[in-house]
C-alpha cells in the first residue's frame, strides 16, 4: 500500500516530446540495479546526458531537479511493460504526469504505485507546455475534483474512476479487492446456504 493523496502542489516542467517510451524512462542497462539503491538518477538518462556522460544543460529535468509534475505529449510510457519506468520517476519525486494519452500498462503500473497519469485534452497540454517552456511554474493537482490549477486557470483531466479511488486511498489491486471483503464474505455465505453441494460439511 502506498500513501493516498487528494491534492498536490508542486513545480511542473514541460517535456515537449511524443511517445516517450519505457526504455527512455529507464534504459534496460540500469535495471539490474537493486531498487533499494533508488532509480531516480536513471530517469530519462539518455535524454538528460550526452554520449560523453555530460549533463544536457537544456533538459528540463536537469534544470529543475525539484520538479514533481511533468507535462508532456501523447503516448507517454509506451513500449515494454517494465514497472521500473514508474520507479525511476517516483524515486526522482514525480507525483503526476499530464499527457493526452499513455501506454496502458505504464498507466496501470503508475496508479498501483501512487503516480497519477492524468489525461488532458491536446489544447490544454499545448497551453501548459507553452507556459512551462518559458518558465517552470507551480501547478495544483486536485485528484478529488479532477482539475489542474495554474495561476487563475483550471484544466479538467480524465482518469478511470477505479484508478482515482485507488490513488485517493493509496491502494494497489490487492488493496482494492480487500476493500470489498465484506461483500465477498456475504456472497460466499449466500452461496453456501443455497448451493450446499458445493461445500461438503467436512470442508468447513
Amino acid at each position: 500500500m502506498t500513501t493516498g493523496w487528494t491534492t498536490h502542489t508542486g513545480k511542473a516542467v514541460a517535456l515537449d516530446r511524443e511517445s516517450v517510451d519505457t526504455d527512455q524512462l529507464i534504459p534496460a542497462r540500469f535495471m539490474s540495479t537493486p531498487r533499494s539503491e533508488g532509480y531516480g538518477d536513471f530517469r530519462l538518462r539518455d535524454l538528460r546526458f550526452g554520449a560523453d556522460g555530460e549533463a544536457n544543460p537544456t533538459d528540463p529535468l536537469n534544470r529543475h531537479s525539484d520538479a514533481t509534475v511533468i507535462v508532456t505529449r501523447r503516448n507517454f510510457g509506451s513500449g515494454s511493460s517494465r514497472e521500473a519506468a514508474v520507479y525511476a520517476l517516483m524515486d526522482f519525486g514525480i507525483k503526476a504526469i499530464l499527457a493526452p494519452s499513455f501506454g496502458d500498462i505504464f498507466a496501470s503500473n503508475a496508479v498501483n504505485n501512487g503516480l497519477l497519469p492524468a489525461k488532458l485534452e491536446d489544447e490544454a497540454i499545448n497551453i501548459l507546455i507553452s507556459v512551462l517552456t518559458i518558465q517552470a511554474e507551480n501547478l495544483v493537482v486536485d485528484l478529488e475534483q479532477k482539475e489542474i490549477g495554474l495561476a487563475d486557470r483550471t484544466f479538467a483531466f480524465d482518469i478511470d474512476d477505479i484508478w482515482r479511488e485507488k490513488l485517493l486511498n493509496g491502494w494497489d489491486d490487492i488493496d482494492l479487492t480487500l476493500s470489498h471483503q465484506s461483500a465477498i464474505a456475504a456472497y460466499r455465505e449466500n452461496i453456501k446456504a443455497n448451493q450446499t453441494w458445493r461445500f461438503p460439511a467436512d470442508a468447513g
